[in-house]
This record gives C-alpha cells, sequence and structure tokens, in this order.
C-alpha cells in the first residue's frame, strides 16, 4: 500500500533573500538554494520559498494574482512545549514577523499563538499535550490517549 504525504510546502515571496534569512533566523535550519528556490529541509516535509509571481506564472499565465488579506490557509509549527512556543514567536517577531496573536492557552487544551511573515503568510505556534516527537523531529499522537 502506497502512503500519501506532503513532501514540500511552497510559499510565494516577494523579496526570495530576505524571506530566505527570515526562515534561516525562525527555523535554525541552514537552506538550500537550487535554481532560484530556497528549499528548507523539515522532519517529514520540505518549506520551499519561490518568488510569487514566478510561482503564479508556474501555475498558469492566466491566474489572477492577489496577495491580499487571509487566505483560508495557515501553516503550523508545533513545538515540544509552551516554553518553545514562546521562543518560536520571539525569534519570529525579532526576524521581522508580525506577532498576530500573542501566545495563550487555547479552547482545544494546548497552547498556541499567531504571527505573520515577511509575505503575509499566517503561521501558528502550539504546543499539544496530544503530540510527541521522535528522535528525528517527526509529530506523533501520543500513544497513551
Amino acid at each position: 500500500m502506497k502512503i500519501s504525504r506532503v513532501t514540500i510546502l511552497t510559499l510565494g515571496v516577494a523579496d526570495l533573500g530576505k524571506a530566505t534569512d527570515f526562515y534561516k533566523n525562525v527555523l535554525g535550519t541552514p537552506p538550500n538554494i537550487s535554481d532560484g528556490i530556497t528549499f528548507i529541509e523539515l522532519p517529514g516535509t520540505w518549506l520551499a520559498l519561490y518568488p510569487f509571481d514566478k510561482l503564479a506564472e508556474d501555475i498558469s499565465p492566466d491566474i489572477p494574482v492577489t496577495r491580499n488579506g487571509f487566505n483560508g490557509v495557515t501553516l503550523a509549527h508545533n513545538a515540544r512545549s509552551k516554553d518553545e512556543v514562546v521562543d518560536i514567536l520571539r525569534r519570529a517577531e525579532t526576524a521581522g514577523a508580525r506577532i498576530i496573536k500573542e501566545p495563550q492557552d487555547s479552547f482545544w487544551g494546548g497552547f498556541s499563538g499567531y504571527f505573520s511573515d515577511l509575505d503575509g503568510h499566517y503561521w501558528e505556534v502550539a504546543w499539544g499535550p496530544m503530540f510527541e516527537f521522535t528522535e528525528i523531529g517527526e509529530m506523533k499522537f501520543k500513544e497513551d490517549l
């Protein structure tokens, strides 16, 4: 049986250099740059950064290009502790992100906050008591739940 998976999430960015530096500082992972695309290797799924207009053009030369407001998509970075949530949000803010929601206890029993990156992509940074991480950083549901 083949297992489906998401391998790369690509974000359209206005300035590839600035976005690359931003994510290097926030995620603490050295990027790889190849053919004008930044790849950041993360456990399970990579993050890619590509110029916004070129990404739209790659999809279709006829696609309408808009960059206004919330588009119904958020990305998530799950942390190992509440303190790590706070640390990641502060690193994002220092790197130029706008904090949208300060870290706080959530209705679902976890702890989370939101930031908007340099290009307006929304990220949730969260810790949840139902998650644990493997040695290589993959998130799993705790087996004792």
